[in-house]
């Protein structure tokens, strides 16, 4: 059975941030994830995650300007001195929160960039961050984004993904495989699952077309998710979705889905 982690910045957003811990906890959920944590303490998350016996699977590496539309540093020219200490701040956070996982969004490189010249970039800083997060006892996740939801994002299919961790190395970093992103750009999920699973690190779902929870679109859930067991997967598994209406009133597809 998936051990489903509660994505904090989509899910129980019916109450304050710090609040959302003990909601989780109450809706079963034994496992967190969120984007960022940075508007907070780590001992301020770290004391809801141990009021609650909870354990934080992932959050992101600080995105640049979110607000003016940054998704990530690592493919964006002359940003590698923000991107060494945006590295620093999620491994003090890590070692904080005790989370053995962290984020690496590519970015969305300027207009005009050269598919190589981010690339170069990209390599670089995600091999620069491996070696810090290994020392440190963490990996690197890195994840495909879909260019509906993202348009301009560097890393965009599972191929490619895969092409970076192998030549970075699994021990430093991992795949991020999101169901979502993944039906939006290329389909075949559970065929490049099981093509992938070596690279995986930490799964992410929510259906299609919408971004809702399972069982509201076009994915068939009862496949997938039996698929993740039979292949092995032991990871957590994000509910990165936006709840269609009420945030508990929306978990039922756990049970109809086994999970």
């Amino acid at each position: 059975m998936p051990r489903l982690a509660a994505n904090l910045s989509m899910m129980f957003n019916e109450v304050p941030f710090l609040d959302r811990f003990d909601a989780a906890a109450k809706a079963g959920f034994k496992g967190v994830e969120f984007l960022f944590p940075y508007d907070f303490s780590a001992a301020e998350i770290k004391a809801r995650l141990d009021a609650n016996g909870l354990t934080q699977a992932l959050f992101n590496m600080p995105p640049g300007n979110w607000a003016g539309g940054e998704r990530g540093t690592a493919s964006l020219p002359g940003r590698q001195a923000e991107f060494r200490e945006g590295v620093k701040k999620a491994l003090d956070y890590a070692a904080a929160l005790d989370c053995k996982l962290v984020h690496c969004m590519a970015g969305i490189p300027p207009a005009g960039t050269p598919f190589t010249t981010a690339a170069a970039l990209y390599a670089a800083n995600l091999a620069w961050a491996g070696e810090q997060a290994l020392a440190a006892g963490v990996k690197i996740a890195i994840e495909p984004i879909n260019h509906r939801d993202m348009p301009g994002f560097h890393l965009n299919t599972m191929a490619q993904g895969a092409e970076v961790v192998q030549a970075i190395g699994t021990d430093r970093i991992g795949l991020q495989f999101d169901v979502y992103h993944c039906q939006v750009t290329e389909g075949d999920i559970t065929k490049r699952l099981e093509a992938l699973l070596p690279l995986v690190v930490h799964i992410q779902i929510a259906d299609v077309p919408a971004r809702n929870e399972p069982g509201t679109g076009e994915i068939g859930w009862e496949f997938v998710l039996r698929r993740m067991d039979e292949l092995g997967y032991k990871g957590w598994v994000g509910c990165e979705y936006r709840p269609a209406g009420d945030t508990v009133a929306g978990l039922g597809w756990r049970a109809r889905f086994g999970v």
